[in-house]
């Protein structure tokens, strides 16, 4: 009898020791959660703030979906107004959206929403502000997941104020290179195998040559030939010199380089063929040739003319670029190209190369033509989001392709770490006697 008063008396003060010790975790995150957000701001998020979160937006769910028009009256013949039904029947309780499991991510949260019907994607874009300003998050993001099914990130803070950019150790993967972070706490990589040739525009100080740094230290370790071409006297990827295996710095010596790489891939063209493969990556080992990227710097001074041996120049430099666009990404040949501006007044041949170059990076322009021309044939929320980027914001961009649109912010590679960096693997520079036509 007594053991049956003690297990009974035990059982009545188990839930006070539940409330001492949850109280005694929850004082003691308090208490070092300034410091565990500074050090270790991905554990604080998952044991403090992404709790907190997670259970506001199951308080608020079905009032949000109420207040931004995604709820529908289980009576459709009655309209609700403002909590109240005419006739004087009873308010009915509306239907909601049915949400998915809420998933943290590494800085803000993740979930997967069913659509009722009558409903579209575009409904729950348009309430995305007001899901920010209700959960009090940074930035709500909504995508199309599947048909029927939206797909809603959101971010506690902005990762780009101060994005966490994992350093990248060796060579790693072949044509792939860590150079920023995006808004969603992942890497931004750029990987040419995927999406072989690049468009990037910006204003002076937004951010372009430091992407274009990044890209280059990340590149520079890896067995591949980097070809520059600068037609600005090589201000810009002179730093680079000592890693590059041909460089033009004025548009006649690009003309020459740039019909030197379509000699070259139509060389390659012919190896794919008789070894009976598709592009150079079926070849073996020893018989592949190396890839190269081609990088091009302010791409307008390709395109401006002032007289008809200009025009011809500048006509001869577009048409190799689109033939290097069109055949590279088989054969090995990679395009990089940037420019302050671009926009359809340089020429048609600047729109017919645009329309090649599947990948899209646009920071901050000083004109809304060149973000047009960058984003405007692919996703018109993308060039928005473009057009909001503040001068304070460098590095900060935009970057679209078919697979959608986010936003991003490059690592800070310096001019002096670049020029190391070009130094210390300047062992790798592959030499190609094809491009020797006096461009160096």
């Amino acid at each position: 009898m007594s053991e049956l008063a003690s297990a009974a008396s035990a059982g009545a003060h188990w839930p006070s020791w539940v409330l001492v010790v949850a109280a005694v975790l929850v004082s003691g995150l308090l208490l070092a959660g300034p410091a565990l957000r500074r050090r270790y701001p991905v554990a604080w998020w998952l044991l403090c703030g992404f709790p907190f979160l997670a259970f506001r937006v199951v308080q608020t769910w079905r009032p949000l979906m109420a207040g931004c028009g995604l709820a529908v009256s289980r009576r459709p013949a009655l309209t609700v107004v403002s909590g109240l039904v005419g006739k004087g029947a009873p308010p009915p309780h509306p239907r909601v959206p049915r949400r998915g499991l809420i998933r943290p991510t590494s800085g803000g949260f993740v979930l997967l929403v069913r659509l009722l019907p009558g409903q579209v994607p575009e409904h729950f874009v348009k309430a995305a502000p007001a899901m920010a300003e209700n959960w009090q998050v940074h930035a709500v993001r909504v995508t199309s997941w599947k048909p029927g099914v939206v797909r809603i990130v959101a971010s506690a803070a902005d990762p780009l104020a101060d994005p966490r950019i994992p350093k990248q150790r060796g060579p790693g993967h072949l044509l792939r290179v860590t150079v920023g972070a995006l808004e969603t706490g992942a890497a931004w990589i750029v990987d040419l195998r995927r999406i072989p040739h690049w468009l990037i525009v910006g204003a002076t100080r937004s951010g372009k040559s430091t992407l274009i740094n990044a890209l280059v230290a990340g590149l520079a370790p890896q067995s591949v030939a980097l070809v520059g071409i600068d037609c600005k006297g090589g201000m810009e990827l002179s730093l680079y010199e000592p890693r590059l295996s041909a460089l033009a710095t004025n548009r006649e010596q690009a003309v020459r380089l740039l019909a030197a790489l379509v000699d070259l891939t139509l060389d390659r063209m012919t190896l794919c063929r008789a070894a009976r493969v598709r592009n150079i990556w079926g070849l073996a080992d020893k018989e592949r040739p190396v890839p190269i990227v081609v990088i091009v710097d302010e791409i307008a001074e390709l395109f401006l003319v002032a007289s008809r041996s200009e025009k011809d120049e500048a006509h001869a430099a577009g048409t190799a670029l689109i033939r290097l666009a069109q055949l590279g990404a088989a054969l090995g040949v990679f395009l990089v190209v940037a420019g302050q501006r671009v926009g359809s007044d340089l020429g048609p041949g600047v729109t017919a190369l645009r329309a090649q170059l599947g990948g899209r990076v646009c920071h901050r322009v000083a004109d809304p033509g060149t973000a047009e021309m960058a984003l405007g044939d692919l996703n018109p929320d993308a060039l928005k989001a473009a057009q909001a980027i503040a001068p304070e914001q460098a590095g900060t961009a935009v970057l679209a392709s078919g697979d959608g649109w986010e936003r991003a912010r490059s690592s800070l590679i310096t001019e002096v770490e670049a020029e190391a960096v070009a130094a210390e693997y300047a062992y790798l520079t592959p030499v190609l006697s094809e491009l020797h036509v006096e461009v160096l």
